[in-house]
């Protein structure tokens, strides 16, 4: 990833420690500043809009776990869907919680831990990370649980990535990964740079699981 999630690898403690939570709060106010974080370059929205928008179904309940500042979830808010979000830092759920306010969306943020979200199982037809997994200390465990909150016919999407910084997870380990707890993925590889506001060199794609 071009941003800042990646630019700690190798550094960041563990996903639930409070220092992650204090780190990520130090970097609210300027979060959105990456281009893929805020969305505020159309091109760089639309870009998300037609990867994401079209896995989605009409008027679906979705998590969005490690939901940051809100963007992903105030895009898909804005396109219909019902959309919870989870940030374990608080700075960052209060932008997400005034993102969603000053766009009309009504999209509900809470402060938590992404690898162990609060929604009893069957809860969503979309769960969807971006750039949360390859962070995690057990991914696995992590796996076990976003796959419990879907829907028998709910879909998994992740966006990930194996950065030039050495940090992140290839899509052969993502997809080895969600295997584990479903039957199949779909890996895309996401080297558009209009995704990322500019050209990339290294590896970014999205899996996704329907079963």
């Amino acid at each position: 990833m071009a941003g800042r999630r990646a630019a700690i690898a190798g550094s960041m403690p563990t996903m639930s420690s409070p220092d992650v939570a204090r780190y990520w709060d130090e970097q609210a106010a300027t979060f959105d500043d990456e281009p893929d974080h805020g969305l505020a370059d159309p091109a760089v929205r639309e870009a998300w809009a037609r990867l994401l928008l079209p896995l989605v179904p009409p008027a679906a309940s979705v998590a969005d776990l490690g939901s940051g500042t809100g963007s992903l979830a105030v895009l898909l808010g804005q396109a219909g869907h019902r959309v919870s979000g989870i940030d374990i830092a608080p700075r960052m759920v209060a932008a997400a919680r005034a993102k969603a306010a000053a766009t009309g969306v009504a999209a509900a943020f809470a402060v938590g831990d992404a690898a162990s979200p609060p929604w009893p199982p069957g809860t969503f037809d979309v769960v969807v990370a971006r750039h949360v997994l390859w962070a995690l200390p057990e991914p696995d465990e992590a796996l076990r649980r976003w796959t419990a909150l879907l829907r028998p016919a709910g879909r998994l999407l992740l966006v990930e990535g194996r950065w030039s910084t050495g940090a992140g997870l290839s899509a052969d380990q993502v997809a080895e990964l969600v295997l584990r707890h479903r039957e199949a993925v779909t890996v895309t590889s996401l080297d558009d740079p209009a995704l990322w506001g500019g050209p990339v060199d290294d590896e970014r794609h999205l899996v996704a699981s329907d079963r």
